[in-house]
């Protein structure tokens, strides 16, 4: 018979792995699953697109200028009142976003519940990838890793399905009423399996100014680059936003470099490893933005395909990239990470270049091989670059760590888009005046066109991929003294629960 406290402690491992896969799953799910209700919930305030798109930016601006904050707030507190209050928070935020609306306030209490489920939102994102590194133990990490991760994608991968069926059939509102049961859920089982912080409790010389800073200037870029082809990028707000944006943000590398706490030790980026590793994390999501957005309008427009089937064959990257991450976590330890990194960037490359090859007549297989292929890619990356930048820092800051991840997620995914959307306009216009309209028919030139501008911001992506690869090959594992020697300043261990 197996020993009962080792029975005890790995119990204790999968529920706190559960939970913080919970905490991803329902950050990639409330990612996805609002925006395809924006044209009912439009329809049922009587407001214009513009103004029901804040439901969506709002949520994302506040999760940018807070992830930071709340990851240093976390090692300074400790990560268990840090997650435990984000699930809290971001439960009541859901539930408030379903039923205050219809009680009172209408839109702006919707976009007000919002900033609030954002709040939590970012505080949960913010240290879900550091609560492995602290608490799972080495040899466990990689494959723990590769499960969150998993949820995290199936999350992504679910939304738009979940929230058409609940718009659909039920009303928008359940898009946020499916939050508060996973939430409840989630907080009962955070408070039974997380450990208790050790010596953290008070917010002693926080850098409050730092904070400021860097919420100002991430939630000003991030709306210029968001809502800047909407309102004109010469437009006065977005050109004052992006004077805030540039100033506030080099006031804040500034200040992090003298400042005795940083909020984010920009020290350690004078690592070459550290620098090329994050740098390789955001260009993974960057240069996937551009066929995560683009390629449905291909698939519909050029391709005729309905909704429905369009989205059908868009899943075959989320199932490629969830079955990628569960592979990448058992192999982990056995290849390492370096290995799986080298060969995500591969897959990936080879992926983005079949995407440079869509024409009118691309067949729904060739495009599903694509998707595939880069899905593979970043799955099988996403963990062992994780685990990379994770393992390199101290424990101390592991908090702080893990929400420059989480930035490095969502933010290139936002910065992408509209980088892909203005290299595909400004493609198409430059193919369509040099295009002899005496040669072909309009619906054809139309067609040929459209096909030759996807294929123009795609190449961005193959070059990306390239650059990626190249990354991949030259960093390199490097790991802690903290998670050699076994210390273990966070708390207890998950057994000794």
């Amino acid at each position: 018979m197996g020993n009962p406290g080792n029975r005890n402690a790995e119990s204790g491992l999968n529920l706190l792995i559960l939970s913080v896969s919970l905490a991803l799953f329902m950050s990639g799910l409330d990612g996805t699953i609002v925006n395809i209700a924006l044209p009912t919930i439009s329809e049922a305030f009587q407001v214009s697109t513009s103004a029901v798109s804040w439901v969506a930016t709002a949520y994302l601006l506040v999760m940018a200028g807070c992830v930071l904050v709340f990851g240093k707030v976390a090692d300074m507190v400790g990560f268990r009142k840090i997650f435990l209050s984000g699930f809290v928070i971001f439960t009541l935020g859901s539930f408030s976003c379903g039923l205050l609306p219809e009680i009172a306030g209408g839109l702006y209490s919707l976009i007000g519940s919002r900033v609030l489920q954002a709040v939590g939102g970012a505080m949960i994102s913010a240290i879900a990838p550091a609560m492995i590194t602290a608490y799972i133990p080495m040899e466990q990490k990689g494959k723990a890793m590769g499960i969150v991760m998993t949820f995290a994608a199936l999350g992504t991968a679910l939304g738009p399905t979940i929230g058409g069926v609940l718009t659909q059939y039920l009303s928008w509102h359940w898009i946020f009423f499916i939050n508060v049961p996973v939430g409840i859920f989630a907080v009962l089982l955070g408070s039974k399996v997380i450990p208790e912080a050790v010596g953290r409790e008070k917010l002693t010389g926080f850098d409050r100014a730092g904070a400021g800073l860097v919420f100002a200037g991430l939630a000003s870029l991030l709306f210029v680059v968001s809502e800047g082809a909407t309102l004109g990028w010469t437009s006065p707000a977005i050109a004052a936003l992006a004077i805030v944006a540039v100033v506030t943000l080099a006031w804040f590398v500034w200040h992090e470099l003298r400042v005795a706490d940083p909020l984010l030790d920009l020290g350690l980026f004078r690592n070459r490893n550290f620098l090329l590793t994050n740098l390789l994390l955001s260009l993974v999501f960057f240069s996937f933005a551009g066929i995560n957005y683009l390629l449905p309008f291909y698939l519909k427009y050029v391709r005729s395909y309905d909704t429905s089937s369009a989205g059908l064959i868009m899943t075959s990257l989320s199932f490629a990239m969830m079955g990628a991450g569960i592979l990448a976590g058992m192999l982990y330890n056995r290849a390492g990470p370096r290995v799986l990194c080298i060969a995500a960037g591969a897959f990936l490359t080879a992926g983005y270049f079949l995407m440079t090859r869509l024409h009118t007549g691309t067949p729904a297989g060739y495009v599903v091989v694509s998707l595939v292929l880069i899905g593979f890619g970043l799955g099988l990356m996403i963990t062992p670059a994780s685990n990379l930048i994770m393992n390199s820092v101290a424990r101390t800051k592991q908090g702080m760590i893990s929400s420059l991840t989480s930035l490095e997620r969502f933010a290139p995914l936002t910065l992408g888009i509209a980088a892909f959307n203005l290299i595909f306009i400004q493609g198409i216009l430059a193919i369509a005046a040099g295009h002899n309209v005496l040669m072909t028919s309009p619906a054809e030139i139309k067609m040929q066109v459209l096909a030759a501008g996807f294929d123009l911001a795609f190449l961005l992506s193959f070059v990306l991929g390239i650059v990626i690869l190249v990354l991949a090959l030259v960093v390199r594992e490097e790991v802690h003294p903290d998670y050699r020697t076994g210390s273990d300043e966070d708390g207890p261990a998950i057994g000794m629960i």
